[in-house]
């Protein structure tokens, strides 16, 4: 794979944007109704469906808020950190991900405060406060980045957040209508019919918006539909009939489609069908990251992962895992103040394994210390206390593990490779911490005793060969058929199918290249004269 695809011979119809004056290249953005409402399946499905007719196509997200994030290599070699929803729609589109097409990742560490990462690269904080004002410089770079990308792929299929009709935060919009508007990209509003008053919100989506954002949107998609689809046509035509604006197509709900996630909003468990399958029990920390960790757990047919935040929880769990945690002293403490590590702790007494993963495994050592105050610029900002203060900048892990963690102001992003028990690894590392190991094996840029694991690789157990392994030693499984990114491309194959089954692809294409049509009415109030 590489990042500049050969172009096909799909012609380049727009030059000029007619709204903003800058160079635009064919290019669509998928907004949505809502969070959730299924902008990241689409873009998916497209970006697989297009790179099937042989398009150079690219996903981009101008701004993710997300701590599910993953690493790839910059044009320079660097390594560099973007969302996990840009890579796998990478991967869908057949091309190498690469920091431009996710220019700004917000990480979330408190309500009101993200760690900002740009192009790829730790850029600072930025607060609630500085939405609207405090923003010029990231969407500078995330037009930039768009702009880049559009002179190397036929499509740019751009992905929106939240929903384009937030305006109370249009004044410093960049990834929705701010950036319809940058390059005259035609909108597609994706809603979920799923969570009720679908044709409410994709009417209300339009009609918020102020003339200049509405010429831009072009239409809908209707998601996750299930039922007698001769009963949704009169609300689709209608639809249609009363915003001068067409549905490009309705895709149906299909449960088996999961992707790797792109935040917590919906985090659930993978349930197996056999009675006696392992309990995996998943401690869902309120600082949550990367928990797409053990998403390759969940396909496994003899083990039942499930969410855990009470002790109670952990009671008859087969293997615990400590996940990524965005602030891992923060998290820690309130580990301490449900008395999960009292249960965390009886489990390894009564010989039963533990994995922890990045901050979860930094919580299993002897001390975490963190004396340039790296991870107080994301905690809660609450007092440590609990027992665990030592002399204000350190305190006491978990004691599991024979490891000392100590935070740094640079950021590790690597993608190690090597063998445990004879299997090949590999995976990748985002951290600030510093391990030193004492006594105990060393497992994968980590440490293992007896049956408790913990590790600094994220996405590790995504190798089939080394999961297998894992799952051996630990719970004295045998190895299944089971192949975790042959799943993931199954799913992208399918989800690209029902696409191009279901929406009018062949249409989307032609929008993306002569951009929404000139006479699309506007709609008030947003859009009254």
């Amino acid at each position: 794979m590489t990042s500049t695809s050969p172009r096909s011979t799909t012609s380049r119809l727009r030059t000029t944007s007619s709204v903003s004056g800058t160079s635009t290249a064919p290019g669509l953005l998928v907004a949505g109704t809502t969070s959730d409402a299924g902008k990241s399946v689409v873009t998916t499905g497209l970006c697989r469906a297009l790179a099937r007719r042989g398009i150079s196509v690219a996903p981009y997200k101008a701004q993710n808020m997300s701590n599910n994030s993953m690493v790839c290599v910059a044009a320079d070699g660097t390594t560099a950190e973007i969302g996990r929803a840009q890579w796998v729609q990478a991967l869908a589109a057949k091309v190498a991900p690469e920091p431009a097409m996710n220019p700004v990742l917000l990480k979330p560490g408190t309500d009101r405060r993200s760690h900002v990462v740009l192009m790829g690269h730790p850029a600072g904080d930025v607060s609630a406060t500085d939405w609207a004002t405090g923003r010029g410089h990231l969407a500078q770079a995330a037009h930039d980045a768009f702009d880049d990308l559009s002179t190397r792929f036929d499509i740019v299929i751009a992905e929106g957040a939240g929903s384009p009709a937030e305006i109370n935060l249009r004044s410093g919009d960049y990834v929705n209508m701010g950036l319809a508007r940058h390059a005259d990209l035609p909108t597609v509003v994706v809603g979920d019919i799923d969570r009720g008053g679908v044709f409410a919100a994709m009417y209300g989506t339009v009609a918020l918006l102020g003339a200049d954002d509405q010429r831009l949107i072009a239409g809908f998609v209707v998601n996750k539909f299930r039922g007698e689809a001769s009963l949704l046509r009169p609300g689709l035509d209608s639809l249609e009939h009363l915003t001068g604006r067409r549905v490009f197509g309705v895709l149906p709900w299909d449960p088996t489609l999961w992707l790797d996630s792109e935040d917590a909003l919906d985090l659930a468990g993978r349930r197996a069908s056999s009675a006696a399958a392992r309990k995996v029990a998943v401690i869902r920390l309120p600082r949550i990251s990367n928990f797409t960790d053990v998403d390759a757990l969940g396909l496994e047919p003899d083990l039942d992962v499930v969410f855990a935040t009470d002790p109670r929880d952990l009671s008859d769990a087969d293997l615990i895992v400590l996940p990524g945690t965005r602030s891992t002293t923060a998290d820690l403490e309130w580990l301490r103040s449900r008395g999960l590590d009292t249960a965390i702790t009886e489990h390894v007494r009564r010989g039963r394994p533990l994995l922890g993963i990045c901050g979860g495994f930094q919580m299993l050592g002897t001390t975490i210390s963190d004396p340039h105050g790296v991870e107080r610029t994301v905690s809660s900002g609450s007092a440590i206390d609990n027992g665990v203060t030592m002399d204000g900048v350190t305190v006491h892990g978990l004691g599991l593990l024979d490891i000392r963690t100590e935070f740094a102001v640079d950021k590790t992003l690597a993608l190690p490779t090597g063998t445990w028990r004879g299997a090949p690894a590999g995976g990748y590392e985002i951290h600030h911490g510093r391990i030193t190991r004492g006594s105990g094996e060393e497992f994968l840029g980590g440490a293992r005793s007896g049956l408790v694991f913990g590790t600094m690789w994220h996405g590790s157990l995504e190798g089939d060969e080394l999961r297998h392994t894992f799952l051996g030693e630990a719970l004295d499984l045998s190895p299944t058929p089971v192949s975790f990114p042959a799943a993931r491309e199954r799913r992208m194959d399918r989800l690209a199918d029902l696409v191009e089954q279901h929406l009018d692809v062949d249409a989307l294409i032609d929008l993306a290249h002569q951009g929404a049509p000139s006479d699309l009415p506007l709609l008030p109030p947003g859009g009254a004269s």
